[in-house]
């Protein structure tokens, strides 16, 4: 079987052309993206050496670069932040809400990223919080975790963001739980409607107090006319606020979550070619029915690069947030007081002095291939200094060595 292809290895090969004809048009946070990737679990950024107890094999582990836009790095970073989630989880059924941009807006969110990104979870999370709290819909607060997603299958930018919601909530006294309707939150037409006019209000303010910037074919709309004008079609189309059905309980969330909170554009897993030239890789085609969605997309090794670069977030940009009872430092008080009011015991949480899974060395490290032996760390080595073996030895030396 052929070695996997990763990431690492397209930016490693096409990286430095990527780089020279790009020269003066990246941005220092999109080349910092670029060294992380490939530097990634090499030398460079040194390591340690692990040793079997048993048989006494010892094995190199190069360090992690722990950049998010790292495919190679999320997955451990979403093992940690799922462990601190599963404590949050209610016993009640979970559903998932789609709030995405139209593609008109993408190509000003492009261009002005922190402001339009930050707009769209606050106009979906509000929009998600005020019908909701509406007597004529469930009439109660809400909790909600949303994760910004700016890419298609792709590669192409499509900034949407994806929810995960409590079917219920607080009554406004805060001693009742009222719960969703069996498979329905709430109307999805009502809400892509109040999600339309408060992102449309809020990117108008921010025109209107110069927090936006237009290069190249955007450029005109610098002027209010010209801006109020491009916004006029988008004014009148309907914005699809997609609900999907519910989880199939809390097991289903995680899983869910496992594989989208920490998600970059592409994974490796993805990646079926690359000659040096091209990259293939695989995709989904929402436009054909199920059957026919999945094919193979091929691109030249810099285009690949310039899409997968499309989805570097503003350096402090945070991708995951929430709202409602879900967030705030009295956040587990809340969650204990609604599992009260539930008539649910609380889930154990880890006490403070409990050991980091990360510390232990059987379980952040895989066994020894040779045994099944545990690893220990024997030794380690700072970056672009590789681990030295051990002396030679032999019972006599050699004559006229030095």
């Amino acid at each position: 079987m052929p070695a996997a292809i990763e990431l690492a290895d397209v930016f490693r090969a096409a990286g430095p052309a990527y780089r020279a004809e790009q020269a003066g048009h990246l941005s220092l946070d999109t080349l910092k993206v670029m060294a992380a990737i490939e530097r990634c679990r090499t030398a460079s950024l040194g390591g340690h050496v692990e040793g079997c107890d048993a048989c006494g094999h010892l094995r190199v582990a190069y360090n992690s670069c722990r950049n998010r836009h790292c495919p190679r790095c999320q997955g451990a970073a979403a093992r940690d932040w799922l462990a601190a989630r599963e404590a949050d989880l209610l016993p009640v059924g979970y559903f998932h809400v789609v709030f995405t941009l139209p593609a008109e807006i993408a190509a000003i969110a492009f261009q002005n990223k922190a402001a339009v990104y930050d707009l769209l979870f606050r106009a979906a999370s509000t929009t998600m919080m005020r019908i909701a709290a509406d007597p004529r819909h469930l009439g109660a607060r809400i909790g909600l975790t949303a994760v910004l997603h700016t890419w298609g299958s792709a590669m192409t930018h499509h900034p949407h963001v994806h929810m995960i919601v409590p079917g219920g909530g607080l009554s406004p006294d805060g001693t009742r739980w009222i719960a969703a309707r069996p498979g329905f939150l709430l109307p999805v037409r009502v809400l892509g409607l109040l999600f339309r006019r408060l992102f449309l209000e809020g990117l108008a303010a921010l025109h209107a107090d110069g927090a936006l910037a237009f290069f190249g074919p955007l450029a005109p709309l610098s002027d209010p006319r010209a801006f109020a004008r491009a916004l006029a079609p988008v004014r009148r189309k309907r914005w699809v606020v997609y609900a999907k059905p519910p989880f199939a309980g809390p097991k289903a969330v995680l899983a869910y979550l496992a594989r989208y909170t920490h998600r970059v554009a592409i994974s490796s897993r993805r990646i079926l070619a690359f000659d040096g030239a091209s990259v293939s890789f695989r995709v989904k085609d929402y436009r054909r029915d199920e059957a026919g969605r999945p094919r193979v997309m091929t691109l030249s090794a810099a285009e690949f690069i310039r899409r997968f670069l499309l989805h570097v977030l503003p350096r402090g940009f945070h991708r995951i947030r929430h709202y409602g009872f879900l967030t705030g430092s009295n956040r587990t008080a809340g969650l204990d007081h609604i599992r009260a009011v539930l008539g649910v015991a609380a889930p154990p949480r880890p006490s403070a002095d409990a050991p980091d899974p990360q510390d232990s060395p059987g379980q952040a490290r895989p066994p020894c291939p040779c045994c099944g032996g545990p690893m220990t760390i024997v030794g380690s080595f700072a970056g672009w200094h590789q681990p030295r073996g051990p002396p030679f030895r032999s019972t006599s030396h050699r004559a006229g060595s030095p």
